[in-house]
This record gives structure tokens, C-alpha cells and sequence, in this order.
């Protein structure tokens, strides 16, 4: 992925709402090494890709166990591509966070996944795991 962003890329999603530039390539390789660590596997897959111009979509598929819980999960992500220079410049991905809240979370995701304040405590911890990788 990070072979495929352009240097001042943009990255949005519900847990990461606003990364830029090397920040991007950090949180992917955050991500792949959790990854690679989880006994339970991951599998991705994609469709629906499509492009216009400087402008792509797809829909992926995110199939992992989640580091934090060692919770299964099936992410349905729908994401938005602009293009610049070849590569990619912005990059927004879409999914239920609710719903990812409770595959990661179980009953606490239930009860508490749908609140502003528990998206905003996932997003301030995956920041400074971010953070912590960044100053490394």
C-alpha cells in the first residue's frame, strides 16, 4: 500500500479520521504487523473497482482477528481514491463503525460502540499507538 501513495497522501476512516504523508505508511505497518503476529489469520479481498479520471472506488473486505480482543472480525469497507502523479493522494474508507465495534469489542461494543465518546477513546488509543511507532 505504501508503494501506491503519493508523498502528501491523505487517509480517512472512522478510527484514523485524518492522517497525512508518512503518518499513512505508519499506520499500515502498525496494521500488517499486528497482523502478522494474530494466530487467527487475515484474508482481504476486493471488488467493485472501478475508476474514472482522478477518481477510483472500490468495496474490501477485511477478514482478522483484532489484536486488542483476539475478536474476529469481517470489515466491510467502502473506499475512495483520488489520483495524482500515478499514485494515490486521498484515500477515504467507509464502514460501520458500530458494527466494528462490536465484532472487536463483544458486549462493551454493544452497549457503548454507537457513542461519540467510545469512537473518540478508539481513536486517541490508536493515535498514540501511531504516535509511539512515529518517534521510534
Amino acid at each position: 500500500m505504501k508503494s501506491c501513495y503519493h508523498p502528501n497522501i491523505h487517509f480517512s476512516d472512522p478510527v484514523f479520521p485524518d492522517l497525512n504523508g508518512q503518518e499513512v505508511g505508519r499506520m499500515w505497518g502498525m496494521l500488517i504487523d499486528a497482523l502478522k503476529k494474530s494466530e487467527g489469520g487475515w484474508k482481504l479481498t476486493f471488488s467493485g473497482i472501478t475508476t474514472s479520471g482522478d477518481r477510483g472506488k472500490c468495496r474490501w473486505e477485511a477478514h482478522y482477528v483484532f489484536s486488542g480482543t483476539g475478536r474476529k472480525i469481517h470489515n466491510l469497507i467502502d473506499a475512495e481514491f483520488t489520483f495524482k502523479d500515478g499514485k494515490i493522494i486521498g484515500h477515504t474508507d467507509r464502514f460501520d463503525f458500530y458494527r466494528w465495534a462490536r465484532m472487536a469489542f463483544g458486549v462493551k461494543g454493544l452497549a457503548l460502540g454507537w457513542t461519540p465518546f467510545f469512537k473518540k477513546k478508539v481513536q486517541a488509543t490508536v493515535a498514540r499507538r501511531l504516535e509511539k511507532i512515529g518517534s521510534k
